[in-house]
């Protein structure tokens, strides 16, 4: 399979439509579904309600109002931030990579956050009172700091600033990451299962300021991965044909990799590690559609947002009244899709 060579560049305003309207029918029934039952249209009078000017009136009374706006709604909207931007850094960095089953956490963003998580939830202050909670702050720069000696290494190999090469280093970064995380693990095993509560992903405590602390990182990079997305298809064809075209290689992919990272990090800060997610999405639109980027980029960040969507629906009903982690729900869905792209992929990494 060569996901690199472009079939289809134009991207139909029909998948657009399709997936904005499969965008919005999961944001509704995720506001519906719960223990009080709650009508489609209560949830969209109540949603009209609230834009100025339209003069029309919600048909939930205050309790069921609240329900929505204030326990539902902001779950749905960070999900749909979350699986959105995982989803397009997913697309990004398979792009860069020239590799379909690459994943926003390839370069160590997610072993990165899980130690930095680890830490903050061993040995970090009680942070009731704290206006900044230092949880996901921690995660977000563990994230960060993940990349960057991945990136760092990969460039002061003498092989050269390749694509395999940078792999390699976040692999062994990864590996490094996770094995001191595992130590702190050991050594403080009363924090065992917040850590691995954390770390298998989490919208139970969701509310607006987690999505308005996600919502400029998530806007602004996928701004910038959408609009360079061209660049994407270009980079697929190898580094060499990039060079001919006038293009810097090395440049655009830490230009690509920086604000995919960045958005990652940001997401997973308040969400936890969420696996899968950039690796299901970004290829299941390019079975249905096309092997160009200017197709996958934008559907990706609007498939991205239902699935993770769904996939919470089911976490929080399967076992109801209890919860599943939605990284399980996730993981049970993208492990088999992930071993069958393998099978069917050969020679993906270039």
């Amino acid at each position: 399979m060569n996901a690199g060579r472009p079939s289809g560049l134009r991207l139909p305003w029909w998948w657009i439509a399709g997936a904005t309207l499969l965008l919005l029918v999961t944001v509704i029934a995720g506001a519906m579904i719960g223990p009080a039952s709650i009508s489609p249209w209560g949830i969209i009078s109540s949603t009209l309600s609230r834009i100025p000017f339209l003069n029309v009136e919600s048909s939930l009374d205050t309790r069921a109002d609240d329900i929505v706006w204030q326990i539902r709604m902001p779950r749905v909207v960070l999900g749909v931030l979350v699986g959105s931007m995982l989803s397009v850094a997913g697309s990004a960095y398979q792009g860069v990579f020239r590799n379909p089953l690459a994943d926003p956490y390839l370069l160590g963003a997610g072993a990165g956050a899980g130690l930095g998580a680890t830490l903050a939830i061993a040995y970090g202050p009680d942070a009731s009172g704290w206006f900044i909670d230092p949880l996901p702050l921690a995660a977000f720069i563990g994230a960060i700091v993940g990349v960057a000696l991945a990136y760092v290494l990969g460039y002061t190999v003498r092989s050269g600033r390749t694509a395999v090469t940078l792999i390699l280093a976040g692999v062994a970064v990864a590996a490094f990451l996770t094995a001191l995380q595992t130590f702190l693990q050991q050594r403080e095993s009363d924090t065992l299962r917040e850590v691995y509560g954390w770390i298998l992903g989490s919208l139970t405590t969701a509310g607006w300021s987690e999505v308005r602390l996600v919502l400029p990182y998530v806007v602004g990079c996928s701004v910038v991965l959408v609009a360079f997305r061209r660049l994407l298809d270009v980079m697929s064809v190898g580094d060499s044909e990039a060079s001919t075209l006038g293009l810097h290689p090395s440049r655009i992919r830490l230009l690509l990799i920086g604000f995919a990272t960045l958005g990652t990090a940001a997401v997973v800060a308040v969400s936890g590690l969420i696996g899968f997610v950039g690796i299901i999405v970004p290829h299941t639109v390019r079975l249905m559609t096309s092997a160009s980027y200017r197709v996958i980029v934008p559907l990706s960040l609007l498939i991205g947002g239902s699935f993770l969507v769904l996939a919470d629906i089911v976490a929080r009903t399967v076992q109801s009244p209890t919860e599943i982690p939605i990284g399980v729900v996730t993981a049970l869905v993208g492990a088999p899709f992930f071993a069958v792209v393998l099978r069917r992929s050969k020679g993906i990494v270039s």
